[in-house]
């Protein structure tokens, strides 16, 4: 009876790890986004309307005077806690089960015992299956953020408060217009993003661990405190590294442009000069610090309260 007790946990522990990790990135997700909402909001618009703002606090301040708080800097909530919960959850589920499938080919008896870069290659496929999930919410958070640019771009913006619509509404906007298809317009920029990012991200996040754990300390046991600076070591790689191509993500995005990512990322080099590619750089790296540290603890921490809870 024992043994076929201990044979049922054996074949439900993927399950159980790939629900824990699940439900640990959801909540990740969501605190991220109440962290750093406002600075990403800053962030699109500098990316997408660079000539409309002299810089980052110029931008805060336009936003506030125009839109406000919640209107403004906290454009598009909703749909980025869906985007960062759909993203997280797969990403971290994703991540576990890269992991495992990767200990397996190498050989690695455990999933603990993996080396930093081998974690990274876990992190870079499981990026694939976070982007099919995260593209659609994201360009319904980066048209909703940069709504008003948009109008004043088009000049259709009237003297009046612009009407405001939903993420529902304009989701419905997209679909009648370009089916769904339209859903996912800049797919193949956000994959080039996410990929080679979350290489680094994960990367950055396990060495950094590994360096601030004691001698005979493994880096699963080093404090919240020490966590939340290997999450913002790793957010802040992460950002250095895609930004250019998450510039281009967000014009295609924002502008509903047709054109492939790599003549996008040509014509602004070759109209608004290499920098435009870190237009909005300031406020994200501000930003990515306090969300990626409280992402990372909040998933650590959650995934050793439920481990302990289901043992």
């Amino acid at each position: 009876m024992t043994e076929l007790t201990d044979d049922g946990n054996k074949r439900l522990k993927p399950v159980k790890d790939g629900l824990i990790d699940f439900v640990a990135g959801s909540l990740g997700g969501i605190a991220l986004v109440y962290v750093g909402q406002p600075l990403d909001t800053v962030k699109v618009k500098m990316q997408t309307f660079p000539s409309m703002y002299s810089g980052m606090v110029n931008c805060i301040i336009k936003t506030l005077k125009t839109d406000g708080i919640i209107r403004g800097l906290y454009a598009g909530t909703i749909p980025a806690v869906v985007a960062n919960v759909a993203e997280n959850s797969v990403l971290f589920a994703a991540y576990g089960g890269c992991q495992k499938v990767l200990s397996n080919i190498l050989g690695v008896s455990k999933v603990e015992d993996m080396t930093p870069i081998e974690n990274a290659c876990a992190g870079f496929f499981a990026a694939f299956f976070s982007s099919l999930t995260l593209c659609p919410t994201e360009l319904i958070k980066c048209k909703l953020q940069a709504m008003r640019e948009v109008e004043k771009s088009m000049d259709k913006l009237t003297t009046s408060a612009r009407k405001h619509i939903s993420a529902w509404g304009l989701t419905n906007q997209i679909i009648k217009e370009q089916g769904i298809r339209g859903l996912f317009n800049g797919l193949s920029s956000t994959i080039v993003r996410e990929m080679p990012g979350y290489f680094f991200f994960f990367g950055g996040y396990e060495i950094t661990r590994e360096l601030l754990a004691k001698p005979n300390e493994s880096r699963n046991d080093i404090g919240w405190e020490k966590t939340m600076v290997a999450g913002a070591v790793g957010g802040t790689i992460l950002w250095l590294v895609i930004f250019p191509a998450d510039v281009v993500k967000s014009r295609i995005q924002v502008k509903s442009l047709q054109e492939p990512a790599l003549k996008v990322m040509g014509d602004i080099i070759r109209n608004e000069g290499f920098t435009s590619l870190y237009n909005g750089l300031k406020p994200c790296l501000i930003r990515t610090i306090p969300a990626t540290a409280t992402l990372f603890v909040t998933y650590e921490y959650t995934k050793k309260l439920m481990d302990s809870y289901f043992d």
